[in-house]
């Protein structure tokens, strides 16, 4: 499935080890450990990632426990790897501080030709409207993460003031590199945002434990990215209508983002339900080589979307 580095090993948080007999045949990586007791180990992402991970794909996964802070899956989360549209999340983040302290006007008209048109996704290039205000753009960006919206904003904010939003949050692999394009050459950044999914997971528990900025600006971005209608990775597991989520019959609190690109597929979110609530990110970088690496890349997700439902229910 590609050339990448093998994955270093999943951790979980009981300490032992759930298959020792493996050891001698793979002395470099540390092996699978059991999920937190009581609950519901996570036994099948960890064989479906490191199966993903011996045919050559480069993966990473974190899930944190909200209540208890206890990290029940860990692996390579420590890795800086590209997070596609995930980046945006960061932006959302300074926008909706910029919204909070009045340095930004929700309400200002920008126009779609104040930046770098993106041809190859999106929404906003099918409407007619030639500009809209911030606010909107913003909700554009996290349901549908559309990338001349993102650049538009990007473009008003600046990358400067996401970096050091990112500094003050004290996110230190985490970067938004470059705007969204429909190519890269040898003189752009190769990737649009990078991250390591323990610090993803930990972004998405502090937004919904309103640490992020403060407490209105975590609302903020937390009820935006409600609205993201890409529920066909690790949320498919949920159930949940993609277009109309926000408010559960069955009491589900959810948020994600998700990331995609050639060869990378990415998500991050919050899953809580009567039992439990996660924070989980998970970073898959295979080899897009046909369809069957492509579906084998999206099974890991929905595999760890059903042990996350597991857990919190």
């Amino acid at each position: 499935m590609g050339t990448s580095e093998p994955v270093e090993g999943f951790r979980n948080s009981s300490g032992s080890d759930a298959t020792p007999g493996r050891r001698a045949q793979r002395a470099s990586r540390r092996l699978p450990r059991r999920a937190a007791v009581g609950r519901r180990s996570f036994t099948s992402t960890v064989r479906a990632l490191e199966e993903l991970a011996d045919a050559g794909a480069r993966v990473s996964v974190h899930v944190v426990d909200l209540d208890s802070h206890v990290h029940v899956l860990s692996g390579d989360d420590h890795v800086t790897l590209p997070v596609a549209g995930l980046g945006v999340v960061p932006l959302l983040i300074e926008v909706a501080a910029g919204f909070e302290s009045g340095t930004l006007d929700p309400l200002e008209i920008v126009e779609r030709s104040d930046a770098d048109q993106v041809t190859t996704s999106g929404l906003w290039r099918h409407l007619h409207a030639p500009a809209l205000p911030l606010e909107d753009l913003a909700v554009l960006v996290a349901t549908s993460g559309d990338p001349i919206a993102a650049n538009v904003l990007l473009k008003r904010v600046g990358h400067d003031r996401v970096r050091e939003r990112l500094e003050s949050l004290g996110l230190r692999r985490t970067a938004l590199l470059d705007r969204f394009r429909d190519q890269r050459g040898p003189d752009d950044a190769p990737h649009v945002a990078v991250g390591s999914t323990r610090e993803l997971a930990g972004l998405f528990s502090a937004l919904v434990n309103s640490q992020v900025v403060d407490a209105a600006v975590s609302a903020q971005v937390a009820e935006w990215l409600s609205l993201n209608q890409d529920l066909s990775l690790a949320a498919a597991s949920t159930g949940l209508d993609p277009f109309a989520h926000e408010h559960d019959a069955h009491g589900l609190l959810f948020i994600n983002k998700t990331g995609r690109d050639r060869g990378v597929r990415v998500e991050a979110g919050v899953l809580a339900g009567p039992r439990a609530g996660v924070a989980y990110a998970l970073v898959v970088c295979f080899d897009d080589l046909s369809i069957a690496h492509r579906l084998r890349a999206h099974d890991v997700f929905r595999v760890l979307g059903i042990e996350l439902m597991e857990y919190t229910h």
